[in-house]
This record gives C-alpha cells, sequence and structure tokens, in this order.
C-alpha cells in the first residue's frame, strides 16, 4: 500500500541498485499500518467486554447480588485501563508512521530538487556565453537590416522625390486663402418675409348649401386655397 502511496525507492545516478534506506523505510510504515489495525481491532473488542461487564453490573445489582455486581465492576476496571493503553499504544504509532511518511515526502522532494539542479547545471554547461553574446549581435544586426531597408522603402520614388514639401504647402496656403476672400465678398443671404396672413372668410347668414352639392373637383380645389392661405 505505502509503495503506492509513495511510490518506489529511486534508483541515484550510476547506483546499481536501489536504495536500502528507502525500502526499509517503505517497509516500516507498512508495518505500523498493519500493527495500527490490530490496536484497533483489539481496542473494539474491549469496548465490548467493558460495556458487557457493565450490563451485567447492572442486572446482579437490580438481584441484589452485591459481590457479582462489584466483580463484573473489577473487570469492567481492568478492561478500562487496558483500552487506556490500547490508546496510547495507537497514538505512538500514528506518530511514528506519520514521520516516516513526512521524512519519506521530504526525501522525495529533496531527490527531485538535485535532478532539477543537475538538469539544470548541464543546460547551463551547453548554453556558453560566447554562444549568447553571437546570438544578441546577430538579432541587433538583423533588426539593423529590417530599419535600414524600411527607411528606403519609405522614401517617395518617381516623379514624388522631386517634389519640395515647402512649395507644395505654400501653394495649399494659397488656395486656402482665395477660398476665403471668395467666402467674404459673398453676400449675405437675405430672410424671406412671411406671407402676412388672410382673414379667413366670414360665414354667410343664410343657410350653407349642403357638403354634398359640391363635386370631388371643387372640394379638392377648396382643400388647396385653405392650405395656401395659412
Amino acid at each position: 500500500m505505502f509503495k503506492k502511496l509513495f511510490g518506489g525507492p529511486q534508483k541515484a545516478p550510476g547506483a546499481p541498485g536501489t536504495s536500502q534506506a528507502a525500502n526499509q523505510t517503505i517497509n516500516a510504515m507498512q508495518s505500523l499500518g498493519e500493527r495500527e489495525e490490530q490496536l484497533e481491532k483489539k481496542k473494539l473488542l474491549l469496548e465490548k467486554r467493558m460495556n458487557d461487564e457493565m450490563e451485567k453490573a447492572r442486572e446482579f445489582t437490580r438481584q441484589k447480588k452485591k459481590s457479582q455486581a462489584l466483580m463484573c465492576l473489577k473487570k469492567k476496571k481492568m478492561f478500562e485501563q487496558q483500552l487506556e493503553r490500547m490508546d496510547a499504544l495507537i497514538s505512538r504509532v500514528m506518530e511514528q508512521r506519520s514521520m516516516l511518511e513526512e521524512q519519506q515526502t521530504t526525501i522525495g522532494v529533496l531527490s527531485s530538487m538535485q535532478d532539477a539542479a543537475k538538469a539544470q547545471k548541464k543546460t547551463m554547461q551547453e548554453m556558453k556565453i560566447e554562444n549568447i553574446d553571437s546570438t544578441l549581435e546577430e538579432i541587433q544586426e538583423v533588426g539593423e537590416q529590417m530599419r535600414v531597408i524600411n527607411e528606403a522603402i519609405s522614401q517617395p520614388v518617381g516623379g514624388f522625390a522631386d517634389m519640395e514639401m515647402d512649395d507644395l504647402e505654400a501653394e495649399l496656403a494659397e488656395l486656402e486663402a482665395e477660398e476665403l476672400d471668395t467666402q467674404l465678398l459673398e453676400p449675405a443671404p437675405v430672410p424671406a418675409a412671411k406671407a402676412p396672413g388672410q382673414a379667413l372668410p366670414s360665414v354667410p347668414a343664410g343657410k350653407v348649401p349642403a357638403a354634398a352639392q359640391k363635386t370631388p373637383e371643387e372640394l379638392e380645389l377648396e382643400a388647396l386655397q385653405a392650405e395656401m392661405a395659412l
């Protein structure tokens, strides 16, 4: 069980076999685990016997059998003392097993750290300083070449290369000044005067002819006239 939890002993570099100390530790943890299981079973048995003697003492007390009741209480007391010693033994076994488990875990961690340190040292030996400097110089050289290429590509070519930016900016300023003069010389727009509202026709005093007597064309013409008068 403990070999599955903590793994088997690791081989040391160059060692022909496994570590004897690691095997002993694993075997000791397994033995302590088995011993703890046995003690737990004995503890359950003692608790059962103690309860049985207590029940007997109660029964003898009801029967007024004092001597038998006292004997049962003595046995119960003896089982209690054995139970206390059993608890102490179980605690010692658990403590010892816990220490071995922690020790085995620490050894495994240290072994992994040693392997990592050796791998790191080997990598640093392969990674020489002169190789690093050479690589950095190559990266810097390539970056400088790319900068030169980008500057060359961004330069104007053909007819645009002969143009002077100062002349173009001066010409643009003249165009902007001409546009501003044109806008200043244009007359300001006069807002259109609002036509005075026409008075609504007075309602005749006589009888208003029925709307049904007018034709649809006449009704549409009156609606247009009313909209124009508003």
